[in-house]
């Protein structure tokens, strides 16, 4: 590819053809403010529709919008000239003119990217005044909410859910000064067929989309006496939280986020990795008696609730491929409720509260599925995102990076390296591949053979093939929906056509990347090195543990022996598995 010459302030910088004048400043370490703009590489994700003009420079006489315009050979840019910067104050104040001003108890506050802006750029006062449209407000839904009042139109969320994610719920709506971004016929979220993956959250640069709150019920929770209330936390948790206290990503908080959350309040500290463990027990079993049985092949992952939601609403033939097993949290919840509550705590399971703390906006609706409850009792009584854990433990006035560590409290607190894996993309396959090998061979992998690095990567379709006992088992992972949708149009096709499905395994993480990507992390502004700097910590976690195979916890031996009796059977059924539904009647646009 030929290169452009150009110079930015006078600078001389050389850059491929194709790129556009904001992406060559940086090459020359000049920062152009921007706020609509975002490119994320890794996965395909291109939001350049020059609408909020932050972005503003001089390129050869004229003032052009740098995310939108290319770089051409012997252009002059100029970006900091008093001209620009007073274009660029006046462009920020009309934005804040038609905003809300309630920055000290917005959310979003501290990583709001107007906010930022307009420190950088020193606005004192809006000298903008004027008509103010009141906007939609949407807080149907469990996980997302969804303020249009502090919409900037930079048009990121709608890139998301319909390029990357291929949803299909947000655009724009409108015209004029009445424009915003809406869904069909100004639906409320919950009857969409929005997945609550979070990912539209992840890339708005103000309060427009946030999780739905849930401390106040927390704190309520933990300062009545009556219930002891039990906290598990994901994987993807203790390698996601450090960013919130300036620690380098991917920093490993394991021992420091169980402190805070004894700090507190909470009763009983676990580890969702022992329902991960336990995941793969039920699931790798599943697999195997689908293969040698002659079962529904393949068999898909049922971890991710945005996943599962988007099979039930627009793929809901194909749910009889997905594994019946609850996710991690839906698992542990009910061991928590009705074993450990009983034979440790002697309470009944209506006597105990229990909260998650997930990387994920979907676990808040996953835990509101009726389907997973008894008794009018549902088995996780609220979900907290990583953003909402990191809220309580600062206005508690906890120091996490100087916090003492402690240790998860037993028995449902122990795990092996496979479930920590389960917070990345490929983790849960190469887990259950893991498990799945010793069932059907009666021998072990050795400890050369253990990492199925195949499936490893940020790639967003990775396939392998895994030779077990003398069977080729062909798997793919795949990372976001827009992936997911290719390989079950590839499935659906097949089966229309008569053809052996391509594999025999299916991994699906909605957010790309997998849950240390998701939807409830500390925003990563489009940095997708600190995506991957959490999976890598999650796989240091791994390696370093001294068992690395499911199968291998003892205290799950354990589990199975004094409640759940066999894999697979009755109990295990009742309190480790679940059933789907066609959601696409629901969402069935009239």
């Amino acid at each position: 590819m030929s290169l452009i010459n150009l110079t930015i302030n006078g600078k001389a910088v050389a850059v491929e053809e194709g790129t556009n004048i904001l992406e060559a400043a940086k090459r020359v370490n000049i920062k152009i403010p921007n706020l609509c703009y975002l490119h994320i590489d890794d996965i395909g994700f291109d939001n350049s529709c020059a609408s909020c003009r932050v972005c503003l420079v001089n390129a050869d006489g004229r003032l052009v919008p740098s995310c939108a315009t290319l770089a051409k050979e012997g252009m002059k840019v100029q970006t900091n000239t008093p001209e620009i910067i007073e274009f660029r104050k006046g462009v920020v104040e009309l934005l804040l003119s038609d905003h809300p001003q309630d920055c000290y108890t917005c959310t979003k506050c501290g990583s709001c990217g107007l906010q930022d802006i307009a420190v950088q750029l020193g606005i004192k006062k809006i000298r903008f005044e004027g008509e103010r449209l009141e906007k939609s407000k949407d807080n149907s839904s469990f996980s997302i909410m969804r303020d249009n009042d502090k919409c900037i139109l930079c048009r990121r969320c709608e890139t998301m859910c319909n390029k990357v994610q291929t949803v299909g719920v947000l655009s724009g709506i409108n015209r004029g000064f009445s424009t915003e971004i809406g869904t069909f016929f100004e639906t409320d979220l919950a009857k969409t067929e929005c997945t609550f993956c979070g990912q539209c959250i992840n890339v708005c640069p103000t309060g427009a989309l946030l999780e739905k709150d849930n401390t106040d019920e927390a704190w309520e929770l933990l300062a009545q006496k009556e219930k002891p209330v039990m906290v598990q936390i994901a994987p993807a948790v203790r390698v996601g939280i450090s960013e919130e206290f300036g620690l380098k990503p991917g920093t490993i908080s394991t021992g420091k986020v169980v402190a805070a959350l004894k700090a507190l309040g909470f009763d009983y500290v676990f580890d969702t990795n022992f329902a991960a463990d336990l995941t793969i027990m039920e699931e790798a079993n599943e697999f195997v008696n689908r293969l040698t049985k002659g079962g529904d092949l393949p068999i898909m992952t049922s971890c991710c609730p945005a996943w599962v939601n988007f099979c039930e609403s627009q793929y809901p033939d194909l749910t009889k491929y997905l594994s019946t097993c609850r996710s991690p949290q839906s698992m542990f919840s009910p061991i928590a409720r009705y074993y450990f509550a009983d034979k440790v705590l002697d309470k009944k399971p209506d006597e105990v509260s229990v909260v998650s703390i997930m990387p994920c906006v979907a676990k808040k609706y996953e835990v509101k599925r009726e389907e997973l409850g008894e008794d009018g009792i549902l088995d996780t009584d609220l979900s907290l995102t990583v953003r909402e854990l990191a809220r309580m433990i600062k206005s508690a006035g906890i120091d996490l990076e100087n916090i003492e560590e402690e240790n998860f409290d037993s028995p449902l607190g122990y795990s092996t390296g496979a479930a920590d894996i389960f917070g990345v993309t490929g983790g849960v396959l190469e887990a259950a591949l893991r498990t799945a090998y010793t069932d059907v061979t009666k021998e072990e992998l050795s400890d050369d053979a253990i990492e199925f690095k195949a499936v490893r990567g940020f790639e967003g379709i990775k396939e392998a093939t895994v030779n077990v006992a003398g069977t080729d088992v062909r798997v793919v992972a795949a990372s976001s929906l827009g992936c997911a949708r290719k390989l079950m149009d590839e499935l659906r096709a097949d089966l229309a056509a008569g053809r052996e499905p391509k594999y025999h395994i299916i991994e699906i993480m909605a957010c790309p990347g997998g849950c240390v990507n998701g939807g409830g992390q500390p925003f990563t502004n489009g940095d997708y090195e600190k995506v991957k700097a959490r999976g890598a910590g999650l796989y240091t976690i791994d390696k370093n543990k001294p068992q690395r195979k499911s199968h291998e916890n003892e205290d799950i031996k354990k589990l199975y022996d004094e409640f759940l009796g066999e894999r697979g059977g009755h109990n295990a059924h009742k309190y480790l598995h679940t059933h789907y539904f066609d959601k696409s009647k629901v969402y069935e646009k009239k």
